[in-house]
């Protein structure tokens, strides 16, 4: 019983980690997509537009820098006020691109799936 109970609480764990993973990858994704359009937008502007914590969103662009994603550069809008350019590096180009098409092969998927469950309810209906 000890075993299977240690057994249960590695996968759980494993889950829990697997979802975190593809949980961040989604989020990375998406911020990778706004800052390709909107490299001058401030992170309070992108925190909004994703639906982030701006707490969250500057942990996730930490994490893009230390990843070689992203690059950060000081500007000044004026004097009073210093602001953030977010540059895509050519590797989070390439992310970027990679993320995308596992993102568009996940929705085909989904979709499948959904075209799939559709007609097999009208078969049981169409039956009834």
């Amino acid at each position: 019983m000890l075993y299977f109970n240690l057994y249960c609480s590695n996968f759980e764990r494993y889950v829990h980690i697997m979802n975190a993973n593809k949980k961040n990858t989604q989020d990375y994704f998406e911020i990778l997509r706004k800052i390709s359009k909107k490299p001058e937008a401030s992170q309070r502007q992108l925190a909004h537009e994703l639906g982030f914590s701006l707490g969250k969103l500057n942990y996730s662009l930490k994490e893009l820098q230390l990843k070689g994603l992203i690059k950060i550069q000081n500007f000044k809008k004026n004097e009073k006020k210093m602001n953030y350019l977010y540059i895509l590096t050519p590797q989070g180009i390439s992310s970027k691109t990679k993320l995308t098409i596992n993102f568009m092969k996940q929705k085909m998927k989904e979709y499948d799936e959904l075209r799939l469950e559709i007609r097999n309810n009208k078969d049981y209906l169409n039956e009834q």
